[in-house]
């Protein structure tokens, strides 16, 4: 029974050898590797001060407090859900929408520009308008996105839209909330795809290099998409797998045959 077993484990030792091969792909060591030509004592200067800017269809979340809270409690109605129909500047009553003309809709002060300003500038705006106009006592104004996401799609391990809480993201900390680039991505071609005034810009961003680190586009914008080409070897690999498996495996599937038969006429 074992010689009769034998051609079998031959072709299934073939058969693994051959599956191997298929999928298998060369992939440089060099391109796989993070900021190859950084040395231990280089040091790089980001940017510390980084700060998003709003843009048309960010949703913000507007708080404000005073001496006197019940004064100040109207300004907070669209944020807590309970806006009347005349705040139709809330967004599902859970912020304000930037319209396309840049505007939020804000009670008392109508239109008020927000594209173009951070929200630390947005804070100031509003809160001199507070003091101009003598509506509140020591106002405190406080604006965060409430829309501030990136999207990272392509070769990494686990693609997604990661939600920013902290209103600061880098390429890197995006990259890695979506599990890393695998093995097969291209780390020196990765696509930035950013929406600025209504103009659609798209960066390639080399992340062997460390030249990344004071690169304007190292801190991400709301609503960026980075997305991860995969490398030749993968495409490659991919190709050779959809035209060459179905025929080795359907020779192999023959052979399995002719064998089964010389093995019971014998």
């Amino acid at each position: 029974m074992r010689k009769k077993r034998g051609p079998f484990l031959v072709l299934k030792t073939i058969l693994i050898t051959l599956t191997s091969w298929t999928f298998t792909s060369c992939v440089s060591t060099k391109n796989a590797v993070y900021f190859h030509n950084v040395n231990d004592t280089t040091v790089q200067t980001v940017n510390a001060a980084f700060e998003p800017v709003i843009q048309k269809n960010d949703v913000l979340q507007i708080t404000v407090s005073s001496l006197s809270p019940q004064e100040a409690a109207m300004y907070n109605l669209p944020n807590a859900g309970t806006a009347p129909p005349a705040m139709a500047g809330a967004a599902a009553g859970t912020g304000f929408l930037v319209d396309q003309q840049g505007y939020i809709q804000y009670p008392v002060f109508g239109a008020v520009k927000a594209e173009g300003l951070t929200t630390k500038a947005l804070t100031d705006t509003l809160r001199n308008q507070f003091n101009e106009r003598r509506l509140l006592l020591n106002p405190v104004v406080n604006v965060r996105f409430l829309n501030y996401r990136v999207t990272v799609l392509g070769e990494v391990a686990k693609p997604a839209v990661v939600n920013v809480t902290s209103e600061k993201i880098s390429i890197l900390e995006a990259l890695g909330m979506a599990g890393d680039i695998t093995v097969y991505g291209k780390k020196d071609n990765v696509m930035l795809i950013r929406d600025v005034e209504g103009q659609r810009t798209i960066k390639r961003l080399n992340l062997n290099e460390g030249t990344i680190f004071t690169s304007p586009y190292y801190f991400l914008q709301p609503n960026d998409i980075v997305y991860v080409e995969p490398n030749k070897s993968k495409v490659a690999g991919a190709e050779r797998s959809r035209q060459v498996l179905p025929v080795v495996l359907s020779g192999l599937s023959l052979l399995v045959i002719i064998l089964d038969r010389l093995v019971i006429n014998n």
